[in-house]
């Protein structure tokens, strides 16, 4: 059995130059932040020996990758390999006397060769910003005559393109099977799947294996966007939901001074526990897709949530005035029918008239305010000197909050999905962009709005939950295009 490459596995050498991102577009292509596993690093020869890393699903290895080491003297191999064999074109035969023959001198060329001889496909990494030189076109030659399956990808850095990259092409174009382009830095899951049909495309011997990883790497996406929904479903409920209290006893009560300072305790209470809700919920997302560099903040007090106290906060998430009418309108009624259901019927039906005339004026005339804390104080346990009180602060009245609590979440869900593996710098969790729900269909706004308001009054109803989980499946998958949320 050979090292690298076994039989009923396809496999591919990722080969090229050294400082051309190999390991990164690895990193990325298999989504791995972890350098203990897949070393990143600007500083040219960190790969000095062949890795491989296996795609596993259901405890079956599917397809490997091979990260080698970069050439280092591709032209004088190349001139090595032909001295060995002749006149003619080399050959599989004059690489293995090469590997076998030459000295130390080409360990880095010896060792990114072996896994070729044993059968891997060659994945070219090269960055199209550097100079068409004699040295590349002295490894295109060399993997070449290696006569396996090849793809050239390049590399682009930041998206940027480079004077000779149309060089670069014509001249892969004549060398390789295929070539495409790809930015190891930025690559999203779309990209990543391209990269792995491209594989596909080159080679043939393994078709239906990798035909069958790439419908794998599909159901696995879709089952951690249904995972991150019901994330995100937990969290709405959790933060609706969420109220803080206090008990006041007597001399509280008398004190107006007293009253204000509880409060004013409560809220900051308030804020720091909703603060965490979201941290929590950030995190779980990251988890999913296999971020560790990208931080949701491991410190609750230094994590900067959702800023509710910014007035750039309201104008550029959640829903417009007209929106927010809208949806408060159709959701007037489940709203008042569940005043209804709480009062006993005594309201005889006067709670769902009023919640559907009066939802969206209400609606209309806060949309633009700033939120102001809901408080309640309720009686309490009768006390040997008085009457306590439970003072009950939250959640904010302004009718979108519901809305900006989902818009600051999935702008963080959109910025960690264009986070690539590959980047090594760490990096926190970032809230910035415009929101997504004022984009959404009337339909799916005014179910939300239904859902919404029956968390905020502290009783879900799950006989929604179905709907709104495929509602936010829906708006995940769209947040994961990248095509919402970055309104000029």
């Amino acid at each position: 059995m050979s090292e690298w490459v076994q039989a009923d596995v396809p496999a591919f050498a990722v080969v090229g130059r050294v400082n051309m991102g190999k390991s990164a577009v690895l990193a990325t292509l298999l989504e791995i932040d972890d350098n203990e596993l897949i070393r990143v690093s600007p500083t040219p020869g960190e790969t000095t020996r062949c890795q491989t890393h296996r795609v596993v699903f259901g405890g079956r290895e599917c397809v490997r990758f091979i990260d080698t080491p970069g050439f280092s003297q591709p032209v004088e191999a190349m001139r090595e390999i032909q001295r060995i064999h002749g006149q003619g074109m080399p050959d599989l035969v004059a690489i293995r006397k090469f590997i076998h023959t030459a000295g130390e001198t080409f360990g880095d060329e010896k060792r990114l060769l072996v896994p070729l001889l044993e059968g891997a496909g060659v994945l070219y990494v090269v960055d199209p910003a550097k100079p068409l030189r004699d040295d590349f076109l002295a490894e295109m030659e060399i993997l070449r005559w290696t006569g396996r399956p090849r793809l050239a990808l390049l590399n682009r850095r930041e998206n940027t393109t480079g004077p000779d990259e149309d060089a670069w092409k014509t001249r892969l174009g004549g060398t390789f099977n295929l070539t495409r382009t790809f930015d190891a830095h930025h690559a999203r899951y779309e990209e990543r799947l391209r990269l792995l049909k491209a594989l596909l495309e080159i080679e043939e011997h393994h078709r239906d294996a990798l035909a069958e990883t790439i419908r794998l790497v599909e159901d696995e996406w879709r089952v951690r966007r249904e995972e991150a929904a019901e994330s995100l479903l937990g969290f709405l409920e959790d933060a609706l939901g969420l109220r803080v209290s206090a008990t006041l006893g007597e001399k509280d009560l008398a004190l107006h001074s007293r009253r204000s300072r509880n409060t004013e305790a409560l809220a900051k209470r308030y804020f720091a526990e909703l603060s965490n809700l979201e941290r929590q919920c950030s995190a779980a997302l990251l988890k999913i897709h296999r971020h560790h560099l990208l931080k949701a903040d491991a410190d609750p007090a230094a994590y900067q949530g959702i800023a509710l106290e910014s007035a750039e906060t309201w104008t550029k998430w959640g829903l417009g005035r007209g929106q927010l009418a809208i949806a408060a309108t159709l959701a007037g009624g489940a709203a008042g029918l569940a005043v209804d259901a709480a009062t006993g019927g005594l309201t005889h039906g006067a709670g769902t008239v009023i919640g559907a005339l009066g939802g969206g004026a209400a609606a209309w005339f806060k949309g633009g305010s700033l939120p102001d804390l809901r408080v309640d104080l309720r009686g309490g346990l009768k006390l040997a000197a008085g009457e306590s009180k439970s003072l009950i602060v939250g959640p904010p009245r302004n009718p979108n909050f519901p809305w900006i609590l989902l818009d600051g979440i999935l702008i963080r869900y959109q910025n960690m999905l264009a986070r690539a593996h590959g980047r090594r710098d760490e990096q926190r969790l970032d809230g910035g962009g415009f929101g997504f729900t004022r984009d959404f269909p009337p339909a799916r706004r005014a179910l939300l709005a239904k859902w919404f308001g029956t968390c905020l009054k502290g009783s879900p109803n799950r006989a929604l939950e179905p709907q709104v989980l495929t509602a936010l499946i829906d708006t995940l998958e769209q947040a994961g295009r990248g095509t919402q949320g970055q309104r000029p």
